[in-house]
């Protein structure tokens, strides 16, 4: 078994929505592809995986890995940011995570109200207001404190200096440890060019496909958690 067998690891990962009327709402790109590869790899090294994914998004194939695997993962799907608050809140406070990685694309802003029914197609202009959405990153390190928490900023067009400045700025604004730094033009299928960016602002390693940022995630996640010598308990007590 790996390195993080009795750790417990949140996962958040692809796209949510706010809604504008009942059948329109703005979104963003994410698949979740590489959030559901950063799951599989924890459970290759043996942690505890609790996922809460966006709706449509890209889950861990339990098909390629073995049936312990599927034990120690628990899948949380979400629509909206309330969805998500809602779920850390009350369904998660009491749950203690060793390490929290949050990969979901969270919408900057929502509209500020959603109109009933459907809004008329007959419109020439149509005029959305929209409001900031809550920060759920700082939600989550105020109710895990002291969990090693790895957080991303995807920017467009920098450079790799600047870059790092935005992700390091965000870190700290965050309280996160380890900051996934990457730019939008850099990423296509499975390329994915990525710096890992931790407190001292030194870029921990360098990423070329979202496969190499799963592996780098979970060795240093392995790196700052200390193994645990106790018999192996279920991650869940309701999952067999």
């Amino acid at each position: 078994m790996g390195s993080l067998v009795g750790k417990h690891v949140m996962i958040t990962s692809g796209p949510t929505r706010g809604y504008i009327d009942a059948v329109r709402y703005i979104s963003n790109t994410s698949t979740g592809k590489l959030g559901a590869m950063i799951a599989t790899e924890l459970l290759k090294s043996g942690a505890c995986v609790t996922f809460i994914y966006g709706i449509g998004s890209r889950i861990p194939d339990i098909a390629l890995l073995d049936k312990d695997c599927a034990r120690r993962l628990m899948l949380i799907e979400v629509e909206t940011i309330d969805d998500l608050a809602t779920t850390t809140q009350e369904k998660l406070k009491d749950n203690s995570f060793d390490a929290i990685v949050h990969a979901m694309a969270v919408i900057d802003y929502t509209p500020e109200a959603r109109s009933n029914g459907k809004i008329p197609s007959n419109k020439d202009t149509l005029v959305v207001t929209f409001v900031r959405a809550p920060k759920i990153l700082k939600l989550i390190r105020k109710l895990w404190p002291r969990a090693f928490l790895i957080s991303f900023k995807l920017e467009v067009g920098l450079s790799r200096d600047k870059l790092v400045e935005r992700a390091y700025t965000s870190l700290i604004e965050n309280s996160a440890d380890l900051v996934v730094a990457n730019n939008q033009g850099e990423i296509a299928g499975n390329k994915h060019q990525a710096y890992l960016v931790n407190s001292q602002k030194n870029i921990e390693s360098c990423c070329e496909t979202k496969q190499d940022i799963a592996k780098e995630l979970v060795t240093a996640i392995s790196k700052h958690l200390k193994p645990i010598n106790q018999p192996h308990k279920k991650c869940f007590p309701d999952i067999g």
